[in-house]
């Protein structure tokens, strides 16, 4: 059986100690801890979490290396990234929002998942990516938040 490979950016792993996000992101990494689902992340990711607090670096260390996928970064990741902004999808200081959009379209996940409301999960911009991505050979990318993924068995 197919397992959901799930990108998750920052905002999700830190939401599992926010009280609003709590619920859905620890559920999500329930989910992942199991094996339901794949936990995709990037390099992005792990930069991004080199500021954040210790407890919170330490969430993805709760998933099992065989469900748990890093990806690393190349050109075309970054050139797809530069398209978000040069085509107006996204605004030239969120670099790092692109690059996570543009790893999970180059990836081929099944979900971003995101609680960045601004800029990622976002039905305007989100109409914006898809559109760059079917004009330069992508497939659709499916964004959502946590709580839209949880499996409802």
């Amino acid at each position: 059986m197919h397992k959901l490979r799930i990108y998750i950016d920052t905002s999700v792993i830190g939401g599992c100690f926010d009280e609003e996000f709590a619920e859905w992101s620890n559920l999500l990494f329930q989910e992942f801890i199991e094996g339901k689902k794949i936990a995709v992340i990037s390099e992005t990711t792990l930069d991004e979490l080199n500021n954040a607090p210790a407890y919170v670096k330490s969430k993805l260390k709760e998933i099992p290396k065989n469900y748990i996928e890093i990806l690393e970064p190349n050109n075309e990741i970054e050139s797809l990234a530069k398209s978000y902004i040069e085509m107006k999808a996204i605004p030239e200081k969120c670099l790092d929002d692109a690059t996570h959009i543009a790893f999970s379209t180059y990836s081929k996940v099944d979900f971003l998942v995101s609680w960045n409301f601004k800029h990622i999960v976002n039905v305007f911009r989100i109409q914006k990516y898809n559109a760059i991505n079917l004009l330069m050979d992508y497939k659709i990318l499916e964004i959502r938040t946590p709580r839209e993924v949880i499996s409802d068995e």
